[in-house]
């Protein structure tokens, strides 16, 4: 027997920002931007003249103006007043700062199409993986939603019961990310959750929170009493902000993980996967200490014929960017029978040199399943 742990950065499963979504990232990027720094000026004790003014034009940027409600970015407010809005004359700010009001930040959602849900459960209906790491989920009832309503109908379909496939196990803590981004765990029947810890609360020097989700991990317990632990990451984006700073979060994390990586060796784990979307390539210096200080390997270092790049080594987007990651312990790597990319989920336009199949169902990229493929290793740990 063997055991197949897969990595998917599924991009939500049902409601997703709207300044998420792939047609707009040109618009939405900006968004984002200045949603983050929107936010941290809203933190300020004291608004002084010159925030308030920065308010106002942030307000103006997000078409919250007139309402509570723009295209993109609502404001939620439960005590207090932010703003008074008359019916004539212009908006004003009349908190005088954080204490003045309650409130906050949210991007707004739409509805995933619904094919672009339905190529997702594909993806994952052909790779079959017995433990499944999920990046970029709303929550867990979304997950549950989705293996019995959505997954669970696609597997109906196949020569085997839908129950062999859908998934008996599903975790997953909500992480630091307000966008409603979180990473989690599903595994299949005989492959129990024995322990779940989260590193939500771990934080820098300065108190800081060093996780842009969570870093989780799990104990999984294969059909035979073997332990695996698993951890799963989503690392911060290069998509918006200040690329140094982002860069410094990155290191900050591959760091910590390596550390917990260093702690959970000694506590005698030998099988441990770290996997997910690491958002940086595997010669980066934010992931050195991860990639290249501790003994953890990603399946691709196998190399052909273990290791099926499908004629690429990226994994976001179909380019050659490596963001998506299933690293091992040396002796879980020596276990690996198999292992590969899996790009048929994945949107490519007509103009893509060396095309890699896609899905028949996929005939515009609102259907993609997600913009990154799936990583998955077959290993022989029964």
């Amino acid at each position: 027997m063997a055991v197949i742990v897969a990595s998917f950065n599924v991009e939500n499963m049902f409601r997703r920002p709207i300044a998420f979504n792939q047609s707009t990232w040109a618009q939405g990027k900006p968004i984002l931007e200045a949603f983050s720094a929107f936010q941290l000026l809203l933190e300020q004790p004291t608004y002084s003249n010159a925030d308030k003014k920065a308010i106002l034009k942030h307000l103006k940027a997000f078409g919250l103006l007139k309402s509570d409600e723009g295209p993109m970015v609502i404001l939620r407010r439960s005590r207090g007043q932010l703003v008074r809005r008359p019916r004539t004359g212009p908006v004003e700010v009349i908190a005088s700062g954080r204490g003045d009001w309650i409130g906050w930040l949210e991007l707004k959602r739409e509805a995933v199409n619904e094919l672009a849900t339905r190529n997702t459960a594909r993806v994952i209906g052909d790779i079959k993986p017995d433990v499944l790491c999920i990046v970029e989920a709303e929550d867990r009832p979304a997950l549950c939603r989705f293996n019995e309503d959505v997954f669970g109908f696609e597997q109906a379909k196949r020569p085997a019961k839908k129950d062999q496939w859908t998934f008996q196990h599903i975790l997953l803590v909500d992480g630091n990310d307000d966008r409603g981004i979180d990473v989690g765990l599903m595994s299949r029947r005989g492959y129990d959750i024995e322990s779940v810890r989260s590193h939500v609360d771990d934080v820098n020097s300065k108190g800081e929170t060093i996780f842009s989700r969570d870093c989780p991990e799990f104990v999984v317990v294969t059909p035979q009493g073997n332990r695996m632990l698993v951890m799963v990451n989503h690392f911060k984006s290069k998509g918006f902000g200040d690329q140094d700073d982002n860069d410094r979060r990155r290191r900050a994390q591959a760091r910590r993980v390596a550390a917990l990586y260093a702690e959970r060796r000694a506590d005698g784990f030998q099988h441990v996967v770290v996997a997910g979307d690491l958002n940086d390539e595997p010669d980066s210096g934010p992931l050195k200490a991860l990639l290249q200080d501790t003994d953890l390997q990603d399946v691709s270092t196998l190399g052909s014929p273990a290791f099926d790049d499908g004629g690429r080594t990226g994994t976001f987007k179909g380019t050659s960017t490596k963001f998506d990651y299933l690293l091992c312990s040396l002796a879980l790597l020596a276990l690996v029978k198999k292992a590969a990319i899996f790009r048929k989920g994945v949107w490519r336009g007509p103009k893509t040199k060396n095309p890699w199949p896609i899905y028949d169902t996929m005939t515009a990229e609102q259907h993609a399943a997600s913009d990154h493929a799936a990583i998955w290793a077959d290993i022989a740990l029964s």
